[in-house]
């Protein structure tokens, strides 16, 4: 018999609020404000939002460092404070301080001692996260002379230690490399493979994007919007090549486009709709021209998050 708890999803709130009291009483501050999602297991999920919307207050909701003044959250069908619940956490904090005079070994060693494994766990365990996250050959350096990429990946070993099935990040690329970015990206994609939960909170949207399947954007503590990736950067217009273009049937086309560019030896047209972009191909196959291209155009996540922001 399926247990009633493993079928639910990895991350559950329900109308979830935070309320700060000023010094005195005097004012109070929403941090989250009434959000209600809903994680399915095996997911990468990105959570963002500008500074202050509430992102991190959330986390800490969810790792019961600090509790809701309204509404609950579940992990795996648990209430999130509940101890259990937390053993299926693995977690990364965006300004970790691991002490420098340790090696790379020595601090998984020293952190896994705090979480309750046994010696004989420890030792096996270690050198298979070291592997994992590409620190084999370094876990006998001091972590003062690690990189901030090596940090990261060591960070992100720290945080799989007791094998969570749900895994919260606070920003773990951010200053690193494009190549340190990518191989966390590597990492983090393997381990969605095992079915591992990724709860992602970042501001770099270029690599949410690349990464999650699923985004939430949080405004002034508040659900802004909620969906799928590639369902969110879905576009509207069409982008059509053609070359040997009449300079009549030209001229109509640029009526018609929204952009227009010469390119490898082609003139390419950006059209707003699908009407325009039949338009086009009518009055390119009555002229006898061959389309080259056409693609759906697709908008950025950053472009998403800006039209949300400006438009909350």
């Amino acid at each position: 018999m399926i247990e009633w708890a493993k079928v639910k999803p990895a991350v559950e709130m329900e109308d979830l609020t935070k309320v700060f009291s000023g010094r005195w009483r005097r004012r109070e501050v929403r941090a989250v404000d009434g959000v209600t999602l809903r994680i399915e297991r095996g997911t990468s999920f990105g959570l963002l939002g500008p500074n202050g919307a509430g992102k991190t207050t959330l986390g800490k909701m969810l790792l019961a460092c600090t509790h809701p003044s309204r509404g609950r959250a579940w992990i795996f069908g648990r209430d999130a404070r509940e101890p259990e619940a937390r053993r299926r956490i693995g977690y990364l904090p965006e300004n970790h301080r691991f002490p420098t005079y340790m090696t790379g070994r020595g601090m998984l060693d020293f952190y896994a001692a705090l979480a309750g494994l046994e010696a004989s766990a420890r030792r096996r365990r270690i050198p298979e996260l070291l592997e994992l996250v590409g620190l084999e050959r370094w876990g006998g350096m001091r972590l003062g002379k690690y990189s901030k990429g090596m940090l990261q990946r060591l960070g992100l070993a720290q945080a799989l230690m007791n094998s969570p099935e749900l895994l919260i990040l606070d920003e773990p690329a951010d200053g690193v490399d494009p190549i340190g970015r990518r191989q966390i990206r590597d990492i983090l994609g393997s381990l969605e493979q095992r079915g591992v939960t990724v709860l992602l909170n970042s501001h770099l949207l270029s690599e949410v994007e690349l990464f999650c399947r699923q985004v939430a954007i949080l405004h002034r503590g508040r659900l802004a919007l909620e969906g799928g990736v590639r369902e969110l950067t879905a576009g509207t217009g069409y982008r059509l090549a053609a070359a040997e273009i009449p300079e009549r049937i030209e001229t109509e086309l640029r009526a018609l486009a929204a952009a227009t560019e010469p390119r490898d030896g082609a003139r390419h047209f950006l059209f707003p709709s699908r009407e325009q972009a039949n338009r086009a191909i009518d009055l390119l196959r009555g002229a006898g021209c061959a389309v080259e291209e056409l693609a759906r155009t697709r908008s950025t996540l950053e472009e998403v998050f800006v039209r949300t922001i400006d438009g909350a």
